[in-house]
């Protein structure tokens, strides 16, 4: 009797197990998303995962059900945190940040965003990281589009003045200056 209940056991913890697996590694409701860049020896890439608008109110208020609060922390898309890998020092908006992979996380309003790197890289998203592993953290502006996106993108594109790192959802965009430093 004891065997078939620890039997019963082990098959319900596998099924939990797989089923977590399929859900968050093979079958995600927000796919994977990569965005890279290559400028002379400078290679940035991002990784993250693409959650869907799907008629909700995306930044806004909590009392109005927000899927992304103002004021709070936002792991910059969905399942595990979102992370930014660079080969040489940057200018992360004109400041300093060494080669290396970080955590990016972000505290969005209405006006602007304040971005954050932290060095949890690799970390699970759904809770904050611990401030103290905060690497430096940026303040930049918000633009509305008329364009509306759907799913949350992160992207880079090179202009006269560098590369910026750009995230858009719904209408809202943010740009990140870099530059090599």
């Amino acid at each position: 009797m004891i065997k078939k209940i620890f039997i019963a056991l082990i098959g319900f913890f596998l099924i939990i197990v797989f089923y977590f697996f399929y859900a968050v590694i093979i079958n995600p409701k927000s796919p994977k998303g990569e965005a890279s860049i290559i400028e002379k020896e400078l290679e940035l890439s991002v990784s993250y995962y693409r959650p869907y608008k799907k008629n909700r109110l995306i930044f806004g208020e909590k009392k109005d059900s927000a899927l992304v609060p103002f004021d709070e922390y936002w792991r910059l898309g969905a399942n595990f945190a979102t992370e930014l890998s660079l080969n040489k020092p940057i200018l992360f908006s004109e400041k300093n940040l060494n080669a290396g992979s970080y955590r990016m996380y972000a505290i969005p309003n209405s006006k602007s965003w304040e971005v954050v790197l932290n060095s949890e890289a690799g970390a699970f998203g759904f809770n904050p990281p611990d401030k103290k592993n905060d690497i430096l953290s940026v303040i930049v502006p918000v633009q509305e589009t008329d364009q509306s996106f759907e799913q949350f993108t992160i992207d880079f594109n090179k202009d006269s003045l560098g590369i910026n790192l750009i995230m858009h959802w719904d209408k809202t965009k943010i740009l990140v200056p870099i530059k090599p430093n």
